[in-house]
């Protein structure tokens, strides 16, 4: 099942970016539905249902489409190819071999956790580590999703490093992909002991979260080191950044297809 927006790619598209502690919206305002069935369903007939359960009259236009049998793992496994996604930094995913032997590669498998190096926001962070990390230094990665940045922070020379998430599936996922790409890396759940403060701390999550955040992120970076703050949209980045305001120097925000990464040093 997968509803989209019906005017996608229009001027009439319905953007939604809900984040923690904002009404959600429910749905777009025009609706496209695909659902899959068995040969042996009555698909009409159960529109038809769904529509009269739903108070829908008429029903609205549709259309049907056999789809044949095909090799799914194998279709999606070629949808995803190699990336490069910084100057030295490539995504691997574990079915192709790496395009170039000589960059560091990160093995990553698209799955449950966010963070396969696609998104802007993943790949402003990945693009700062590569730019501005020491090796040696210590890293928070605050929602680690799927390890990607704290994969790529320990393949760059980082000495300690540490996931953090709520998720427990992104716990799991983010152990597994450190043990696939042969890094050492700690990932514990947001409720349990908190890191001890480090050179780097990286959270690449919402802007509601990253202002509430703001103290204990703080609170993680050592005098002198640096805050990386990524999953904030253009119009929001001013808001995140006075948040920090009272800890870190603040730089000129950083923009990709109007995603903004936000940095700053402990100053306080």
């Amino acid at each position: 099942m997968d509803v989209a927006d019906a005017r996608a790619g229009t001027e009439q598209e319905t953007p939604i970016f809900q984040e923690p502690g904002e009404e959600a919206e429910l749905a777009y305002g025009c609706n496209r539905l695909i659902a899959l069935f068995d040969p042996d369903i009555d698909a009409v007939a159960a529109l038809s249902r769904a529509c009269a359960v739903a108070g829908l009259d008429p029903v609205p236009e549709y259309r049907t489409a056999e789809v044949p049998e095909q090799d799914w793992v194998k279709l999606t496994q070629r949808q995803f190819a190699p990336m490069q996604v910084s100057a030295r930094l490539w995504v691997v995913p574990s079915w192709h071999a790496a395009p170039d032997g000589s960059a560091i590669n990160i093995v990553l498998d698209p799955g449950l956790a966010f963070g396969t190096g696609s998104h802007p926001t993943t790949r402003l962070c990945l693009d700062w580590l590569d730019r501005h990390l020491f090796p040696g230094n210590s890293v928070v990665d605050y929602g680690c999703g799927s390890g990607i940045l704290a994969i790529a922070a320990a393949k760059l020379g980082a000495g300690r490093v540490v996931g953090v998430d709520i998720d427990p599936q992104a716990l799991v996922t983010s152990r597994y992909n450190a043990e696939q790409n042969r890094v050492a890396a700690t990932f514990v759940g947001a409720d349990g002991s908190r890191p001890r403060p480090a050179d780097v701390v990286m959270a690449n999550i919402f802007s509601n979260p990253l202002k509430i955040l703001a103290p204990l992120l703080a609170q993680l970076t050592v005098p002198g080191g640096h805050v990386v703050l990524s999953g904030i949209l253009a119009p929001q980045a001013r808001a995140v950044a006075d948040a920090y305001l009272e800890w870190f120097d603040m730089e000129p925000p950083v923009e990709e297809q109007g995603w903004i990464r936000l940095c700053g040093k402990r100053v306080k």
